[in-house]
């Protein structure tokens, strides 16, 4: 559901309070640098503000009108997926905002660590991670934030994944915007191609640093010109592209990620 809306040009938004909208704020904040994702397509929205991810506001997550109203200022509609997070699957300004995404006709999600919680009901899909009870009684940064943490990263990768934005395990939509990014990004276009350092970082280099359009022009010897229109023919994924310039797509080599970094 995620990846149909964005396809569609929608947006992802997630709702949550306390440590449930913290988890939240930082998957959105990391799908930037890491597939690329426009600003403004991953939205995340904190009970409090900005301000309540250092400086807890826990009253905030009470505010059930203050839910609804976040979401009218973003203007929520048809095309977007909505997900609240929660892990007692009560919070009022989770469930405002819910309520008001439903509404607007937006696909709403309800995840919780509690089974037939009320965020469960309200929306068209529920997610029900119940951890049971916390090592600290109390404290859902432990059990249930763990759970809904994984739980977010799954949805956000696997939709990123079907976008086309990942080759193999390599994360081919990458914005190599420092030294170890671009460092990262000429061993992505090696691995992908077979190409030598030095002829894939000149391909990064005339490609403005796009590891797509380097790993087109790395592997056919087109310049980016042609090659730019055959990637937007592909919608975007490097493997049809590759196809399409006449190079087989196999699977990124085994072992070029391993614990989160390329192989040499």
């Amino acid at each position: 559901m995620v990846c149909r809306r964005l396809a569609a040009g929608g947006r992802l938004i997630y709702v949550g309070a306390g440590s449930a909208g913290r988890l939240a704020m930082l998957d959105a904040a990391e799908l930037g640098p890491t597939f690329n994702v426009a600003p403004g397509t991953v939205e995340a929205v904190l009970a409090g503000g900005e301000n309540a991810l250092r400086r807890p506001s826990e009253g905030a997550e009470d505010d059930w009108a203050a839910g609804v109203a976040a979401l009218e200022r973003l203007e929520v509609g048809e095309s977007d997926v909505v997900i609240g997070v929660s892990a007692s699957g009560r919070t009022p300004f989770v469930l405002g905002a819910i309520e008001h995404a439903s509404s607007a006709g937006a696909a709403t999600v309800g995840m919780s660590c509690n089974a037939m919680s009320p965020l469960s009901t309200a929306g068209d899909i529920a997610v029900e991670l119940v951890v049971g009870g916390e090592v600290i009684a109390g404290s859902s940064r432990l059990n249930a934030g763990t759970a809904q943490k994984i739980a977010l990263n799954t949805i956000s990768t696997a939709a990123m994944v079907r976008l086309g934005k990942t080759y193999g395990n390599l994360m081919v939509d990458v914005r190599p915007n420092n030294v170890k990014l671009r460092d990262r990004a000429v061993r992505i276009v090696q691995a992908i191609t077979g190409a030598g350092p030095e002829v894939a970082a000149s391909a990064l280099g005339s490609a403005g640093w796009n590891v797509k359009l380097a790993c087109l022009m790395a592997s056919s010897s087109q310049d980016l010109a042609t090659v730019a229109p055959i990637l937007e023919a592909a919608g975007g994924h490097l493997r049809q592209a590759l196809d399409l310039v006449g190079r087989g797509a196999g699977e990124a080599p085994a072992g070029t990620l391993g614990s989160g970094r390329l192989a040499p």
